[in-house]
């Protein structure tokens, strides 16, 4: 399973979901985590794999080793998890860029007309921190023009599902009293977090009006990776050993 945004092309974009890779167990099966403990040969496979529907190899893509940072970083040649950041941006052509989530909202951009475009891993706490806003920055810096951009918000954990507690809230709100729309309330301590409309609102304070939304509830839709499902289920025996799906997009 994958989806595709209407505003991008089909052939130069995909937030891929779990399907269609060589992984086993609970990392069936395009799984993309090498800091998880299913084989590296399978998810080099996997990552072969998703490069080969774009024409393209696996040493053709270039993504950062994510945390929850607002870091953006420029890409000038395929980078293998070198970079600590959480957002990139290039104008080379011959890159395909991505990053990997289990429930965070993946944001592709572009401006195809300048030939500028960038992908971001925006968690509540990188949406909150800026990394949208310095992604969108960096492709500017470097030639795009933001009423040509177009962007997408990825599969990520919908509002229905994504339970928070009154202090996750208070953060936000601390930064914007206006977030407050972002949740709805389900009694003094549980809160549900609206997090693709979050950073929609993030990207249209920033002037960029064409922006795709998915629907895709990670959390409760089998055919994508979460790890709040993963954690539920008691699957997780170790710090980062779940899987995650990619996003990508190229010029």
């Amino acid at each position: 399973m994958s989806y595709r945004a209407q505003n991008l092309p089909a052939e130069k974009h995909c937030f891929f979901g779990a399907e269609g890779g060589v992984s086993k167990g609970i990392y069936a099966s395009l799984n993309t985590n090498l800091s998880s403990r299913d084989s590296r040969n399978n998810i080099l496979c996997n990552f072969e794999r998703i490069a080969a529907y774009f024409g393209m190899q696996q040493h053709d893509v270039a993504t950062v080793r994510q945390s929850v940072s607002d870091i953006a970083v420029w890409v000038e040649a395929p980078t293998w998890f070198e970079t600590a950041a959480d957002a990139m941006a290039t104008n080379n052509p011959d890159i395909l860029l991505g990053i990997k989530t289990a429930d965070c909202a993946p944001v592709l951009l572009a401006d195809y007309q300048n030939g500028v475009i960038g992908a971001a891993h925006a968690g509540w706490r990188g949406a909150y921190k800026g990394v949208i806003e310095n992604a969108v920055a960096l492709m500017v810096a470097h030639g795009a023009k933001v009423q040509n951009i177009v962007a997408a918000i990825g599969p990520c954990m919908q509002q229905k599902s994504f339970a928070v507690q009154a202090d996750m809230r208070d953060v936000l709100l601390a930064q914007n009293t206006d977030y407050a729309r972002f949740f709805i309330t389900q009694d003094d301590h549980t809160f549900y977090f609206d997090l693709s409309g979050f950073a929609a609102d993030k990207l249209r304070g920033l002037g960029i009006q064409n922006i795709d939304i998915s629907p895709i509830d990670t959390y409760s839709d089998a055919g994508y990776f979460s790890f709040r499902r993963n954690t539920h289920l008691g699957l997780i025996k170790a710090p980062k050993d779940y899987p995650t799906q990619f996003s990508c997009i190229r010029l």
